[in-house]
């Protein structure tokens, strides 16, 4: 088995705080712990992206935001002034949620359609911008899963991510999996959903995770053993 620092687990996590509820207060939090914590980045509503952004400038931690969130459902062309705004906030990456019904009905140049508007604001951005595309795979039969991640990387995305966290169920170690084999090393999967423990952290890394997305950071890490971390 494979072993990984508590240090690796931290900067694979994205620490997160999505939802209609979320104050500033909380934000404020969300970022001291990303920071206190060694976290990968803090992910946050659209609305609060220039606020993480001031919070976290003068620290590693990325500032990440949704895109067409939860339910995918927004035009392209609405997709991609939220990508636009969202860069000019300060986000360092994007997660973008694909018309499911779309995918489900093999409509593949409306994914197509929208994650290229997407892409294409990124591409004007003189900062790097990653764009991860949520794919919402309980929604999902295996061979639209893997649709979907074909799709993704031919529009130049650089992960695909399996939940919002607000769908009918989260992450699960065999979609993982499957995701993996689908993108290949050149890409990375993101875990997201129902991810509230080490062991459960661990699980997906094992499967080919190479982000976590989770609002229980915190408890992952203070539920590790200490030193390594067994993968």
């Amino acid at each position: 088995m494979a072993t990984v620092s508590r240090r690796e687990l931290a900067r694979r996590i994205e620490h997160t705080k999505l939802g209609p509820g979320v104050t500033r207060s909380e934000v404020e939090k969300l970022c001291e712990e990303a920071q206190s914590y060694g976290f990968y980045g803090a992910c946050v509503n659209p609305c609060h992206v220039a606020l993480a952004r001031s919070l976290l400038k003068d620290s590693d931690v990325r500032v990440i935001t949704v895109v067409g969130f939860p339910h995918g459902t927004s035009a392209p062309a609405v997709k991609a002034a939220e990508a636009e705004q969202a860069i000019r906030d300060g986000a360092d990456e994007l997660d973008l949620v694909i018309r499911v019904s779309a995918l489900k009905e093999r409509e593949y140049s409306v994914i197509l359609e929208e994650l290229e508007a997407v892409r294409d604001e990124i591409r004007k951005s003189p900062r790097p911008i990653a764009l991860k595309v949520i794919l919402e795979t309980a929604l999902l039969a295996d061979e639209e899963k893997v649709a979907g991640c074909i799709l993704a990387k031919a529009a130049g995305a650089q992960f695909v991510k399996t939940s919002t966290g607000f769908g009918p169920g989260g992450a699960t170690v065999e979609d993982v999996r499957l995701l993996k084999r689908a993108v290949g090393e050149g890409m990375g999967v993101k875990a997201a959903g129902g991810i509230r423990d080490y062991e459960t952290a661990v699980a997906m890394i094992e499967a080919g995770a190479d982000r976590i997305g989770t609002s229980s950071g915190v408890a992952i890490l203070e539920g590790a053993p200490g030193g390594e971390l067994s993968a």
